[in-house]
C-alpha cells in the first residue's frame, strides 16, 4: 500500500514540475504572462493606430515580443512612420520599438 501510494505521489509530482517548467520562458520563447503581456500591447498599439487619422491600421503590422514592438509595413510618408512609432513608445510596458516602417 505504501510502494502505491509512493508512486501515486511521484507521478503527480512529476505531471506538476513539467506543468510549471512548461510555462516558464526562454531567450527565444515567451512565458505564459510575457505572452498575455504582449497580446495587450499589441492590441493597444494598434488601437492607438486605429484612432490616429493620419495612419492607415491595414497598412501597418504590429508584433510584440518580450515587451518589444516591431512596426512592419508601408506608410505615405516619414510623419506617419515616425508617429507609429510615437504611439507604440506611448504604450505601458513597451521596452524598445523597432522600427521597420517602408514609406512608399
Amino acid at each position: 500500500m505504501k510502494k502505491a501510494n509512493f508512486i501515486g505521489r511521484f507521478i503527480i509530482g512529476f505531471f506538476l514540475v513539467v506543468f510549471i517548467v512548461g510555462c516558464a520562458g526562454t531567450h527565444w520563447r515567451e512565458s505564459t504572462g510575457e505572452y498575455i503581456d504582449d497580446t495587450a500591447i499589441t492590441t493597444k498599439v494598434k488601437a492607438g493606430i486605429f484612432d490616429d487619422p493620419m495612419l492607415k491600421v491595414l497598412q501597418i503590422n504590429v508584433e510584440s515580443f518580450k515587451g518589444i514592438v516591431q512596426l512592419s509595413g508601408f506608410v505615405n510618408s516619414e510623419q506617419a512612420s515616425a508617429r507609429a512609432a510615437e504611439i507604440a513608445n506611448s504604450v505601458k510596458g513597451v521596452k524598445a520599438v523597432k522600427n521597420s516602417l517602408v514609406v512608399k
